[in-house]
């Protein structure tokens, strides 16, 4: 850790923003190339019944731009998560165990929470047309989706977080956890298959957690299921869909009756 630490601050300023853009394309590949070797694995289980028939169109070169172009906004903060950090507005802790795992948890639940907020905010009439309606273009979701949005949303989440971690001194470790899980359940809920299990979703604390499914009904029904990571804030403000919120009741009174 210690080499890492001088390494991050003795290296100029342009290798390290030159790493951190073949870092963001890294992510961006393996990200693509999971989902949609997830995409084929359960090509037989479509995230919604309108996907059942319906397959995404061929990707435009509009598409590709913007998703390029959001690559290169996540490594500019990366970047200037860099210069908070050199100027002492960001710090982290070293500790591992516990610690990092309670930085993860807690990450997750204010990240969560933080961008079910933006997201409800993004659907404010006037939001939607200048920033979010760019995202909403492609209601059809494909791995390549997660990355396709305007530039001013891509850079919003990159400064949300940048936010949090000014005000709370992680873990390294938890927060690498965290940037990990973030990516798999970006990925996840654009592939527009459903890869979790029925059994999955009758588990009483699983069935709190995010699905390709419920990320793809937002897509599709741009009034509902605004979070990210779980269904808990949709639950608590109303907004859950009413086909989740009955395939939940009626998961949960499956799993009650069951022997």
């Amino acid at each position: 850790m210690d080499t890492l630490i001088r390494f991050l601050s003795d290296t100029p300023t342009p290798i390290l923003a030159a790493l951190f853009l073949l870092e963001n394309a890294f992510i961006f590949c393996i990200a693509l190339a999971g989902g949609e070797w997830l995409a084929r694995r359960y090509v037989h289980q479509p995230a919604t019944e309108r996907l059942v028939a319906e397959r995404p169109p061929a990707v435009t070169r509009t598409e590709m731009v913007l998703a390029l172009v959001t690559v290169l906004l996540n490594a500019l903060v990366t970047l200037g998560g860099l210069y908070m950090w050199r100027s002492g507005i960001i710090q982290f802790r070293t500790q591992i165990g516990w610690a990092a795992l309670f930085d993860f948890l807690f990450l997750v639940l204010v990240m969560d929470f933080a961008m079910y907020v933006l997201h409800r905010l993004a659907h404010v009439p006037w939001i939607f047309r200048l920033i979010h309606r760019t995202h909403h273009v492609y209601d059809n979701p494909r791995p390549l989706t997660l990355f396709v949005m305007n530039p001013l949303e891509a850079l919003s989440f990159g400064l949300m977080w940048l936010a949090l971690l000014s005000c709370y001194d992680a873990t390294w470790l938890g927060m690498s956890f965290y940037l990990v899980f973030n990516v798999a359940f970006g990925t996840i809920g654009h592939i527009g298959v459903e890869p979790v299990s029925a059994r999955w979703r009758r588990h009483p604390v699983l069935r709190h957690i995010s699905t390709s499914s419920f990320h793809a009904g937002h897509h599709q029904s741009d009034n509902y299921n605004f979070g990210f990571y779980t269904l808990l804030w949709d639950r608590l403000f109303g907004t859950l869909s009413p086909d989740c919120a009955r395939d939940s009741a009626l998961m949960k009174t499956t799993h009650s009756i069951a022997p």
